[in-house]
């Protein structure tokens, strides 16, 4: 069975597997190098605790180093021995590099087994280390060493960084000693709240610490609430050097200590961005990588200086020392997201707009007076109640396309491109019986004075079909006959609100609208939407209209005129222009030639009288929540409920005082209507 007892029975109480592990030369209670990171002085050690009846390894340099063999293997390949999945992965790796012939099955099904977890050890309050300090102002020599790397006086008072005349403390044996300032070895402290930092810049002991060092890190304090990008560096000169500079920089302990994911659980909510900006050597590189990997939970990133690595030039204070300056750090932050994002980008690239390569104008396959309705690459919306005259009016967009362009056809009062290059004209219906499809078919024909049905003309009844069938059907389908007729001119998809389960749905709405506007884009045809639905003045009701008033170019609403055999057809949207100025058209039940024709428009005061009464109710929609509104206010909300654009809103306002459907109050310059008086 794989666990602990079993593997540290097999490996004299896990002597063997620091001999597997530990190349170097090394012997129990002598002093060596810690293979774990680049070690100048020999200060590990692995002896034999008897507590806990194992061998076990004690790094005096730096404490975050010391552990069992399991703890070992952990830092060894970047697993943490305290999360229990990466505990049985350490386990199962001992295993198979010591061949060990361990049965480990019970993995296979995670509930079932059970792992003996290492005892954990008594947890004791952190020990602090004696100190004192002797501050003094700086010198200016001290002020000349710190400049070489952009850093001002300004900036080491920020950051609590003192000149010290003298520090004293103790040694590991409680034994105290002192180190005093002097001009060859001058002596700085990174000030805490509970620890303090000693900083040597030309000694051969470099870092002294004093207090609790546990969970320290340099900068924190300093940081601003929010921001986009924050770096980790080795050193707390690197920190203060990319705070003069403009960036927010912290630091640990050291470049290959233990990184609290608290703190940047904590980061990650802050910050856009937290970037590992580490020293360039071995030692460097290695770390970043590694805490790269342990931190990707985080999305943490890792950037790496074009510099050599070397004493004299291996992290961003040299970077900075060297000439170089934040634009420069910035274009190579900004060159780590092109490579990150770079599929992005590239897809992106492709729609951008480029002035200089302005994109082909969409032809215009449907107008009525020359305003644009349906166009290539667009959704057009033909809507209104039952028995309005929707499928024939529609089915009259098909006829004006599939006519000879030397014969005049009626068009029900709407202009419609012919299709001269023979490509696909593709009509869908999900709601007509196969019988009544078969006749208006027929009766589409006979509009296009045509004694047979073009090639490049397909009808299909999809009545039949599952709501999700049809969607697939027609996606397939059009994407046939676009390869098979070198393209589409026009689609028409009678009953849009049958290919889901329903309006309301609001998901299923903004897929479907997505979907069919995305391939109006890909085939670069329009795709005319019949929506069997009562229009609510000027805006569509349901998810799925409301979807439909987003996104098509152009809506018309097919209404029963006063006189109940004539049918209105009237503009809600438009995506150039006032939807208000666009002609009403009729058209009406001929007995004689068996089908609908065109009546004409009717009168300008008609149409005038229509816009006052839209108008009408969008004011009093507006002041039935507010009894004043200012111009700003009130052309906001005008753009909204009418989906128009702010010229147009403008020119609503203008007509409305000309009418007084709204008055203006000369005391305060707001607006109000008159049942607000």
């Amino acid at each position: 069975m794989l666990n602990t007892e079993e593997i540290l029975s097999r490996t004299g109480n896990g002597l063997s597997v620091f001999k597997h592990y530990i190349t170097t030369e090394w012997r129990v209670g002598r002093n060596f190098l810690n293979p774990l990171y680049e070690d100048s002085k020999a200060s590990c050690n692995i002896y034999f605790d008897r507590s806990s009846n194992c061998y076990r390894f004690k790094d005096f340099g730096n404490d975050a180093y010391s552990g069992d063999c399991f703890f070992f293997v952990g830092m060894l390949k970047g697993l943490d021995c305290r999360n229990s999945q990466d505990f049985v992965e350490i386990l199962q790796i001992i295993n198979r590099d010591l061949s060990l012939a361990l049965a480990d099955d019970e993995y296979a099904t995670p509930v079932k087994h059970s792992v003996k977890q290492p005892k954990p050890e008594p947890i004791s309050p952190p020990k602090s280390k004696p100190y004192s300090i002797i501050a003094q102002p700086f010198t200016a020599k001290d002020l000349s060493f710190w400049q070489q790397y952009g850093i001002t006086s300004e900036i080491l008072k920020t950051f609590k960084v003192v000149s010290v005349k003298k520090f004293e403390s103790e040694n590991k044996d409680g034994n105290p000693f002192s180190f005093t300032y002097s001009e060859q070895e001058p002596m700085f402290a990174y000030q805490g709240r509970q620890n303090v930092k000693i900083y040597r810049p030309f000694s051969q002991v470099r870092f002294l610490y004093g207090g609790n060092v546990e969970n320290y890190c340099f900068g924190l304090e300093q940081l601003p609430a929010k921001g986009d990008t924050l770096f980790i560096t080795g050193g707390e000169k690197d920190v203060m050097s990319l705070s003069v500079h403009g960036f927010n920089a912290i630091s640990f302990n050291s470049e290959t200590t233990h990184i609290n994911q608290s703190i940047i659980r904590k980061l990650s909510y802050m910050y856009k961005h937290i970037v590992l900006l580490y020293d360039m050597d071995k030692t460097g590189q290695d770390a970043s990588l590694k805490h790269q990997q342990q931190l990707s939970e985080f999305g943490v990133k890792r950037l790496l200086l074009p510099i050599p690595g070397t004493k004299e030039s291996k992290d961003i204070s040299d970077f900075f020392r060297l000439g170089n300056e934040a634009e420069e750090l910035t274009r190579l932050f900004l060159d780590l997201l092109e490579l990150l994002y770079n599929d992005t980008l590239s897809i992106l690239k492709s729609c951008e707009v480029n002035l200089n390569n302005p994109p082909m104008q969409s032809k215009m396959i449907v107008s009525i007076n020359d305003v644009p309705l349906g166009t290539q690459g667009n959704l057009l919306c033909i809507t209104g109640g039952e028995g309005t005259g929707k499928s024939n009016f529609a089915a009259s967009l098909i006829a004006g396309a599939i006519r000879d362009c030397s014969v005049s056809v009626d068009t029900l009062g709407v202009e419609v491109a012919p299709n001269t290059r023979q490509r696909a004209i593709l009509l869908y219906d999900t709601e007509q019986s196969e019988v009544q499809l078969y006749k208006n078919t027929i009766n589409i024909l006979r509009r296009a004075k045509l004694r047979e049905m073009p090639q490049y003309m397909k009808v299909y009844n999809l009545t039949g079909m599952s709501r999700k069938q049809r969607l697939q059907s027609i996606v397939e389908s059009m994407d046939k006959f676009y390869f098979q007729f070198n393209g589409i001119h026009l689609v028409i998809i009678d009953g849009i609100a049958d290919l889901i389960r329903g309006a309301n749905d609001e998901q299923e709405s903004i897929s479907l609208v997505e979907e069919l506007y995305r391939l109006a884009g890909i085939y670069n045809t329009c795709i005319v939407c019949v929506l069997h639905f009562i229009p609510n003045g000027m805006k569509l009701r349901g998810h799925l209209g409301s979807e439909l008033q987003r996104k098509a170019a152009a809506i018309l609403s097919i209404e029963q005129d006063n006189d109940p055999a004539l049918s209105v057809v009237k503009a809600l949207k438009v995506r150039d222009g006032s939807p208000l100025d666009v002609p009403l058209i009729q058209f009406g039940w001929d007995k004689q030639l068996g089908m609908h024709t065109y009546c004409g428009e009717k009168p300008k005061e008609e149409k005038e009288k229509r816009k006052e009464n839209e108008l009408t109710e969008v004011a009093r929609n507006i002041f039935n929540r507010q009894n004043f509104a200012t111009y700003v206010d009130l052309c906001e909300q005008i753009q909204e409920l009418l989906d128009v654009k702010d010229r147009t809103a403008k020119s609503y306002i203008k007509f409305m005082r000309e009418k007084e459907i709204i008055l203006k109050d000369p005391s305060n310059s707001s607006y109000f209507i008159i049942g607000h008086l």
